[in-house]
């Protein structure tokens, strides 16, 4: 009698799992947010500005009374948003260029990935602090020079799959069908290059958030009273000693939000044994 075969799933994918449950319950709490929030996000209390955590306010006050779980929820609306979406117009652009790139070779292949290299070696900090000091951004806006920061990892990913892809039969079986370049690109070579978009995707949503909240730290983000997680760090660094949870909360909540994305990442390049 043969003894059955255990089926052992890797730390990795068991901690992407749990990750991922993480992230989709913020991700929900932060859509349910004008439904499950106690209070209006602009609301004063001011008879209890800067009050500690309290059943009455369980994440305290800030200096305006306003309900800090309140615009902590709200906060993750504008943080969560940014974040996905700037991974979005990344992965579009840098799957754009990598696949190109990689398909093409030759000199437009070397140009692309020189103009890449180029941008990789921008400090990327500094280069949206300008771009938002000059812009003034609201949150699309915002949205979009972040993703327009952060498409060069995914196109060298795109295109080091597309090299090795575009030389397999099936490309040359598609070429003497007769098919064109644009075809073999997207529904030949394109499929094969989906785990590595993912998991590149998964690593600049964490990246674009903690680009907003630093961009909003530094007062060039979101700009208030719309709250972020990064503005309300910006508005809590003068308290920090002496109100900690104005600081505590949003910045507990980036850092779970970062080690969830980042763990997800982790999972969807394990396999299982």
């Amino acid at each position: 009698m043969s003894t059955p075969r255990v089926r052992r799933v890797r730390p990795q994918r068991a901690a992407g799992r749990v990750a991922a449950a993480l992230l989709l319950a913020l991700i929900v709490l932060a859509a349910a947010a004008p439904a499950i929030a106690p209070y209006a996000p602009e609301a004063l209390d001011l008879a209890h500005r800067r009050a500690a955590p309290s059943p009455g306010h369980w994440f305290g006050t800030d200096e305006l009374g306003r309900d800090l779980l309140t615009r902590v929820l709200f906060g993750a609306r504008v943080t969560l948003a940014v974040g996905l979406l700037s991974a979005l117009v990344a992965a579009g652009v840098g799957v754009t260029v990598g696949a190109v790139s990689g398909y093409a070779g030759g000199f437009l292949d070397s140009a692309l990935m020189r103009f890449t290299d180029a941008m990789l070696a921008i400090p990327r900090l500094p280069l949206l602090m300008i771009a938002s000091a000059v812009v003034d951004p609201s949150v699309p806006l915002l949205i979009l020079i972040v993703g327009l920061a952060g498409w060069m990892e995914s196109a060298r990913l795109v295109r080091a799959e597309y090299l090795t892809l575009k030389e397999r039969e099936f490309v040359a079986a598609a070429h003497a069908a007769g098919a064109r370049s644009a075809r073999i690109i997207v529904r030949h070579l394109l499929p094969g290059a989906v785990p590595s978009i993912v998991v590149s995707m998964t690593l600049a949503v964490g990246r674009g958030m903690l680009l907003e909240s630093a961009l909003s730290f530094f007062g060039v983000g979101v700009q208030p009273p719309t709250p972020s997680w990064g503005n309300m760090l910006y508005q809590a660094q003068t308290t920090m000693t002496s109100e900690p949870w104005l600081a505590l909360f949003p910045g507990l909540f980036i850092f779970l939000t970062a080690l969830a994305v980042n763990l997800i990442g982790d999972g969807l390049t394990a396999g299982d044994e």
